[in-house]
């Protein structure tokens, strides 16, 4: 039966008996494509590269399809992988492009000093918490808002607001050394 769904050039298979999650281009564009622009703007800078970006993850998962395990990750984890690898190349091939204009504009911007793989890691261990935890290592860390600031701006107890931003720190170092927990996904 899933043979005959991919014969007709459908995205979406009926599974067979006994087969796992069957990936639905459609529907996983629907809940992540944003997302993942969003992930892809962030690490490139440019939107109609990243939007290329997205077109081309969603291509590369709709190939790769069959191989889809639901029980190994989640659909959404399975597609930021796949986004992390298609932004990556992105990014080694725009660094293959020769330069044109002066360098010294390049020097200024201190966003781009930072290796484009780590900052990569780190736009995606933030896409990858809760809009809660991100909120608040965003407003704590990069923006330098204090708890107190958060806590009349928002009514949220600043013992929350505390404990969001350690959990959303605590999961992002784990994500950038490989040791993924449960802190700030939920």
């Amino acid at each position: 039966m899933a043979e005959a769904a991919r014969r007709r050039g459908g995205n979406r298979m009926d599974p067979e008996p006994g087969e796992g999650v069957v990936f639905d281009a459609s529907r996983a564009f629907d809940e992540n494509g944003s997302a993942i622009l969003g992930f892809a703007m962030n690490a490139l800078r440019d939107r109609p590269l990243a939007e290329d970006c997205v077109q081309e993850t969603f291509l590369r998962a709709w190939r790769s399809r069959d191989r889809y395990d639901g029980s190994r990750a989640s659909e959404r984890t399975w597609l930021f992988s796949i986004a992390r690898n298609v932004v990556t190349d992105a990014l080694r091939a725009r660094a293959r492009l020769p330069r044109i204009g002066d360098d010294t504009e390049l020097e200024t911007r201190t966003a781009d000093a930072i290796d484009p793989l780590e900052r990569l890691g780190i736009l995606e261990g933030l896409a990858r918490l809760s809009e809660p935890h991100r909120t608040a290592l965003v407003a704590v860390h990069i923006e330098g808002r204090s708890y107190q600031e958060l806590s009349v701006a928002t009514g949220v107890p600043v013992a929350t607001w505390r404990t969001r931003a350690y959990h959303a720190l605590r999961a992002l170092r784990g994500h950038l050394e490989g040791t993924e927990g449960q802190d700030a996904h939920s």
